[in-house]
């Protein structure tokens, strides 16, 4: 199943995040596709501050996975796997014992470790139109 929203301004936090926040009590690990400038990271520390983030927020480009901690004390973890040279990479910092966790993942650039990546992961596809529209689409997996 899946949803589409289309938004002028990847700003525009309340059509980005909330489609996300209604499902965080039923999935763990959303998968941010996308060009690069596409507004991925965007996106996440969007989703990020709408649950009481207040940390520095960036893409973990270089780290691979940045650790936040949101108003509530639930803890959150977004991951860039644009820098991954093989899925072994993923699992050597420990790929398993996160999705262990009962915590959210946050992916960007999931396709680098799609063999690893849960089936009931939930895809975020982002695409830039035309008009510098963003077309954002969410496909849950299927029940």
């Amino acid at each position: 199943m899946s949803q589409v929203v289309r938004i002028q301004d990847v700003k525009n936090d309340g059509l980005l995040v909330n489609p996300i926040i209604d499902m965080l009590k039923s999935y763990q690990v959303f998968c941010f596709r996308g060009d690069l400038g596409a507004g991925k990271t965007t996106y996440i520390k969007s989703i990020c501050r709408e649950l009481g983030v207040k940390d520095e927020m960036s893409s973990p480009s270089f780290s691979i996975v940045n650790e936040y901690k949101t108003a509530h004390g639930e803890t959150l973890y977004h991951f860039d796997l644009y820098r991954l040279k093989n899925e072994a990479e993923l699992i050597d910092i420990g790929w398993y014992d996160y999705l262990n966790e009962e915590s959210s993942l946050f992916i960007e650039w999931p396709d680098k470790a799609e063999n690893v990546m849960p089936e009931d992961a939930v895809y975020v596809q982002i695409e830039i139109e035309a008009d510098s529209t963003r077309k954002i689409t969410i496909q849950k997996p299927e029940p």
